[in-house]
């Protein structure tokens, strides 16, 4: 499993007894990537048997408590498992007080370097690559700077059909043309092409995670063909104009957002605590978009 997704949290603002905030684990090839930081996100990482030890990276969306209250728990407690590398934290710039808040109140035995790398775009622009993933910021529609991300897994070489190699002799020269998807001239003028020489390793995936947000029309753009979207969904289409109001989406346009988007699953979070029975929310979106799924705490999604 390359790519795979599961949320510790979906609640909104408030959260109830059966759902946690906003924290999200984005694992790729081994690697953990922490999306959010809700109240009680580490306990949830335990809960799972998530290694909080693994995460080097994490972005946060905005500022609002229900995305970031975890985090100085979070931190503290990797401090007391003697974690000693680096940790990055994407996030606007006025997350600069809130972290040096922590240090000056809490960083005294802190054992490691945490970096804000601040964000801020107008439209989707990258902020952090490593040999298996880009990841893209892009601006969001809500009541205070909001960013959501977008995590594409790169292209690799791809790999040799060995029977071809003795067949038409293949050189090592020959060999790491053909893998980028480059043709061979020989000196004799036959054409070795690259797509009957080579296979695909395997198909790079996306995730994008879009919370929380009122509808705009760029968005489907800057995440279209996404494999699997993370789309707040607070409200109920009947509350539509609350959702507005208060800059969120409901069902119905995360499904809409989904579709314009040619996604392939969509993945419904950020729930009011007005809302008892979340098969609403799926219900409504399923009218627009067929696979939409309510999001479940502590499962896995393979990509």
């Amino acid at each position: 499993m390359d790519l795979s997704f599961t949320s510790l949290g979906f609640a909104s603002a408030l959260p109830t007894v059966d759902r946690f905030p906003s924290a999200h684990i984005l694992k790729v090839c081994g690697r953990l990537f922490l999306i959010d930081c809700g109240e009680g996100a580490q306990i949830q990482m335990k809960k799972f048997g998530i290694s909080m030890l693994k995460i080097d990276e994490i972005f946060i969306s905005h500022l609002h408590g229900d995305h970031i209250f975890g985090i100085f728990g979070l931190l503290s407690t990797m401090s007391m498992l003697n974690r000693k590398s680096d940790i990055t934290i994407f996030a606007p710039a006025d997350f600069k007080s809130i972290l040096d808040f922590f240090m000056n109140n809490f960083g005294e035995d802190i054992g490691y370097k945490i970096i804000h790398h601040v964000v801020s775009c107008t439209k989707i622009e990258e902020v952090f690559s490593n040999k298996n993933i880009v990841v893209k910021a892009f601006p969001l529609k809500h009541r205070i700077e909001t960013f959501g991300y977008l995590f594409q897994q790169k292209e690799h070489n791809r790999n040799m059909i060995k029977e071809k190699i003795n067949e038409y002799k293949i050189s090592i020269d020959e060999i790491n043309l053909l893998k980028s998807k480059n043709n061979v001239i020989r000196k004799d003028g036959t054409i070795l092409e690259w797509k009957d020489v080579t296979y695909e390793r395997f198909q790079a995936k996306s995730f994008a995670y879009c919370s929380d947000t009122r509808p705009f029309p760029e968005l489907c753009n800057w995440i279209s063909g996404v494999n699997l979207l993370y789309h707040e969904s607070t409200y109920t289409d009947d509350m539509k104009d609350k959702a507005y109001e208060r800059f969120h989406s409901t069902a119905a346009d995360a499904a809409i957002c989904a579709k314009k988007a040619g996604a392939d699953k969509l993945l419904l979070g950020h729930f009011s605590s007005r809302y008892q029975d979340l098969n609403v929310f799926e219900k409504e979106a399923r009218a627009i978009f067929t696979e939409s799924y309510i999001t479940e705490a502590g499962r896995e999604y393979e990509i």
